[in-house]
């Protein structure tokens, strides 16, 4: 796990222009739903919102090393918060602020125990807190059991969860780059390299992992809280589902970790993946993780992050 992080590909340097890039493409993208119908509306939901969730989760994975598969237990705190605080009347933009919270707080509890663990370990550790999480979850009667919860609020219509996708999608990437303009991004890369080194050359490192891990986790929250809206009933095993995990991960690594577009380029290709193999269930998992063995075997910076060495390489080569 270690020797495949150090091969990742070096963050390029955050400037203006990428958040200038970010407002161009949320105004082209708003304009989508006026001009594209109802299923390519929900093709672009899903795209934003892995796309979304795979960037949350290479904060912590692919800048600061903490390889984590718990995932799907932030998620699932984001869909149960926004279920409970809908319910009772809150508006929406409070649910999802409400969602992050609960994650963060989540986070900062657990992380005293986790962070004694380091590499294999940790990423161990993190699939059996999300287990704990849904096996609590399911048998605890104020949560619906397996029968889950209905929400009672209005299911919003394709365009509406596109456009809330959206506006999540780019708060999280605008997130993203502004961690990465600070200085704190040099801290999480040195926690990523080398964390007894770092410690060494006064980093605070449980600081600076504690600060990864929550503000990842408060952002996958924060997009699962939007699911919950799109599915009107929240169950366990649904929002607590291991698929998740798998998805975050998959397309994160198939794009690219550590690099600002890898995860949307892995999102673009495994929701048209998805969407190419729909006839065809039984082998659409078997594909997916035939892709990523040969993408950790051949492309181990995934294909953003392959394109952009090899762009480079070929202007060095010209310079």
């Amino acid at each position: 796990m270690k020797n495949f992080l150090s091969r990742l590909a070096t963050p390029a340097r955050v400037t203006w222009r990428d958040f200038a890039l970010v407002g161009v493409l949320g105004v082209i993208a708003y304009a989508v739903p006026y001009v594209a119908g109802t299923y390519q509306q929900e093709v672009g939901f899903r795209i934003l919102q892995l796309g979304a969730l795979a960037a949350a989760w290479n904060l912590a994975a692919g800048y600061t090393g903490l390889v984590s598969l718990g995932s799907a237990g932030f998620f699932g705190l984001g869909v149960y918060t926004m279920a409970f605080a809908s319910n009772a009347g809150l508006p929406l933009p409070l649910c999802v602020l409400l969602a992050a919270i609960v994650a963060c707080v989540f986070a900062i509890i657990v992380s005293p125990a986790l962070f004694r663990l380091r590499g294999l370990y940790f990423t161990v550790g993190t699939l059996a807190l999300a287990e704990a999480l849904r096996i609590f979850v399911l048998n605890a009667p104020w949560f619906g059991g397996q029968a889950g919860i209905f929400l009672t609020a209005r299911a919003p219509k394709a365009f509406e969860l596109f456009w809330l996708g959206l506006v999540i999608a780019v708060i999280v990437l605008v997130v993203v780059l502004l961690v990465l303009r600070s200085r704190i991004s040099y801290r999480l890369q040195a926690v990523r390299d080398d964390e007894d080194v770092a410690a060494q050359l006064g980093v605070r490192t449980f600081r600076t992992k504690l600060w990864a891990f929550a503000l990842s986790g408060a952002l996958i929250a924060a997009i699962g809280s939007i699911q919950a809206l799109n599915q009107g009933i929240v169950q366990p095993n649904g929002a607590f589902g291991m698929g998740w995990t798998i998805d975050i991960v998959s397309v994160a690594i198939i794009g690219g970790m550590g690099t600002k577009v890898g995860p949307w380029v892995g999102a673009v290709f495994i929701v048209l993946l998805g969407e190419a193999l729909l006839r065809f269930p039984e082998i659409h998992m078997a594909i997916v993780g035939v892709v990523l063995v040969l993408v950790i075997r051949f492309m181990p910076n995934g294909i953003w992050g392959t394109l952009t060495l090899a762009l480079q390489k070929k202007e060095r080569q010209f310079s």
